[in-house]
């Protein structure tokens, strides 16, 4: 299905071509940029230290992305004259923890910095388990990155062809049988660029901290794209006593992503699963996938054997089309049994064929009270629309996280929907607790209760300041929200996704319905995913390779919405959720369906 849908958009250009172990008279721009540059230093430290002018040249800009820095601009300003920005992106493995006098200085940090054109600070929360500053300006990186690092974490690796921040269910960090957490904290610190390189352009002190001598071995121009890996979970069900499936962080959606096999009461066994990505590429025949089957390994041979992997592509990913870089299209041309041979000629015949039956769980967001398996204490999961923490009329979220975290024993989690585990909370103090998150207006929005509906909903940021965004989505999403509440279609617990643009960083497709910005205030559908994640969504299309949907107005996204939900509830099996409805009747009848509904006749006939 994906490459008719390709056809459709770009017949001239059905199938990804990549140029594997690319001969260096044919490495593209950006590869040149970091072969000469040292991988990922060039001038970095004088052009952060130039403030006359407030951008950087193209090729620090380009290195910079290796040190989670983003140039940016407010695209809400008209003009010829720019108003640039830096968005920051600080990794924090596995989501956390970060203790009370972290959180401090990050909060501390975001007040004198981040100032948005309203004057609201913030800090963003990200599907990656990272924490964003926005609105920065470039006086202030060398000294928002020098005054974090007094927390130990860093914006190396935030973004740039390296591995990214790599993730794990923050809720098993309390479990008795298996910690995600710790094994992301394990590879994320295995897999980081050499730190030295990154403390003396930003002035730390290189001694600060020191690169472990166990350690991922990047080539001279590093990987070739962003590489990214995460650990799905096991989550205690109290009600059978017994240890289920977690996939929280969406785990084949990665470039790597690592499954627990329960044996029993322990884990000492993982499916790994390679080629996953969600981003595609206007014009250029892309697609998003869910990682495939690999291999199971053991645990003594994990860290070798993701090593391996990493280094199979390091050398054969494409160097010269950027669009095609990614480790998907290596697997997508080349296969995952040509794959497991490359693998196998570094590090021998260690590990076993995978069970293609083995179940990776749904996606639990962990809202609410959950108690810690590990020492009885309780965890709160707090929903926050879009990882927002900022004051505001909906709610003080930006001090309320700050007041708890001064006030309870907490440690403080981010998960991989961009919402915040509070966690190591006493049993008498939870009344206490939720009467806090009461006072600063959590819960409500406009007066009312958070729907189902809003709390499993998600957006990336988009507009006004991410540079590769064609339209809103976090400042959308809220206000379809609202429209759908009002309509009587909150109670519905079915996600929504939506992105600013075709990268894809909130994971549109593998929601219940997914809206990808395709133009200003336009979105083309994605259905086919389904709520618990297991499955992929793509445009909606009929059996000759039309697509439909491709460009719908922002003010009719809610029409078409509620007569998908119409759809599913006139015509649903007792217990089958709405993804799931879609699979079995096909895209041919919700196409019929949507020629024939008033609301969406007129769309779906252009």
């Amino acid at each position: 299905m994906l490459f008719i849908t390709l056809m459709a958009l770009n017949p001239k250009a059905a199938q990804p071509a990549p140029n594997f172990r690319t001969p260096r008279e044919q490495l593209c721009k950006e590869e040149l940029n970091k072969l000469n540059s040292g991988g990922y230093v060039g001038h970095l430290q004088e052009h952060f230290q130039d403030l006359s002018i407030d951008e950087i040249v193209w090729e620090s800009e380009a290195l910079a992305k290796s040190h989670g820095i983003y140039l940016e601009f407010n695209r809400d300003r008209t003009g010829t004259e720019k108003e640039w920005l830096y968005m920051m992106r600080f990794s924090i493995a596995g989501g956390g923890p970060l203790n009370r006098e972290q959180w401090r200085i990050f909060d501390e940090v975001s007040e004198k910095h981040t100032t948005n054109q309203d004057g609201k600070p913030s800090l963003r929360l990200t599907t990656r388990q990272n924490i964003q500053f926005h609105w920065v300006r470039k006086r202030s990186v060398r000294e928002i990155i020098q005054r974090l690092a007094e927390t130990r974490f860093y914006t190396l690796n935030g973004c740039g062809d390296n591995t990214r921040n790599v993730m794990g269910c923050p809720l098993s960090r309390h479990s008795t049988i298996f910690d995600s957490n710790a094994l992301a904290q394990k590879f994320g610190k295995y897999f980081r660029l050499p730190i030295e390189p990154h403390l003396q352009i930003f002035g730390i002190n290189p001694n600060h901290e020191r690169t472990p001598d166990e350690h991922f071995q990047y080539g001279p121009n590093l990987l070739n794209r962003k590489f990214k890996i995460a650990f799905s979970a096991l989550i205690f069900d109290e009600a059978t006593g017994r240890y289920l499936p977690d996939n929280c962080v969406e785990v084949r959606s990665d470039d790597i992503g690592v499954a627990p096999i329960l044996d029993g009461n322990k884990v000492e066994r993982f499916q790994v699963y390679i080629g996953g990505g969600q981003g595609e590429r206007n014009g250029k025949p892309s697609f998003c996938a869910l990682g495939k089957p690999f291999g199971i390994f053991q645990d003594k041979h994990l860290l070798a054997g993701l090593d391996a992997i990493v280094k199979v592509h390091q050398e054969w990913g494409d160097r010269q089309n950027r669009h095609w870089a990614r480790l998907k299209y290596v697997v997508h041309v080349k296969g995952v049994d040509w794959y497991r041979e490359q693998v196998r000629a570094l590090i021998g015949n260690v590990f076993d064929p995978p069970d293609g039956n083995l179940d990776i769980g749904p996606r639990h967001l962990h809202h609410g009270w959950i108690r810690q398996p590990s020492n009885g204490l309780w965890a709160f999961g707090a929903f926050i629309e879009n990882g927002r923490l900022i004051d505001g009329p909906e709610g003080d979220l930006k001090k309320m996280v700050r007041y708890l975290m001064e006030h309870y024993p907490a440690n403080l989690m981010i998960t991989p929907n961009q919402d915040l585990l509070f966690t190591d909370i006493p049993e008498d103090a939870k009344g206490r607790f939720e009467a806090d998150l009461r006072r600063f207006g959590y819960g409500q929005r406009r007066g009312k209760d958070y729907s189902p509906l809003r709390k499993v909903s998600v957006a990336c940021v988009g507009l006004p300041t991410c540079r590769l965004s064609y339209t809103d989505s976090e400042r959308f999403l809220p206000e379809l929200i609202d429209e759908l509440d009002q309509r009587g279609w909150g109670q519905m617990a079915e996600s929504i996704g939506i992105s600013g643009c075709e990268r894809q960083c909130s994971r549109p497709a593998t929601k219940t319905i997914g809206w990808v910005g395709s133009g200003k205030d336009r979105y083309q559908l994605k259905l086919m995913g389904t709520e618990d994640a297991r499955h992929q969504g793509d445009a909606l299309m009929d059996s000759a390779g039309k697509v439909y949907l491709r460009s719908v107005p922002r003010e009719q996204v809610a029409d078409v919405v509620e007569a998908l939900f119409e759809n599913y509830t006139a015509n649903r099996c007792d217990g089958e959720a709405m993804g799931y409805f879609h699979q079995r009747v096909g895209a041919q009848a919700i196409i019929d369906f949507l020629k024939q509904h008033p609301k969406s006749a007129a769309l779906i006939g252009k």
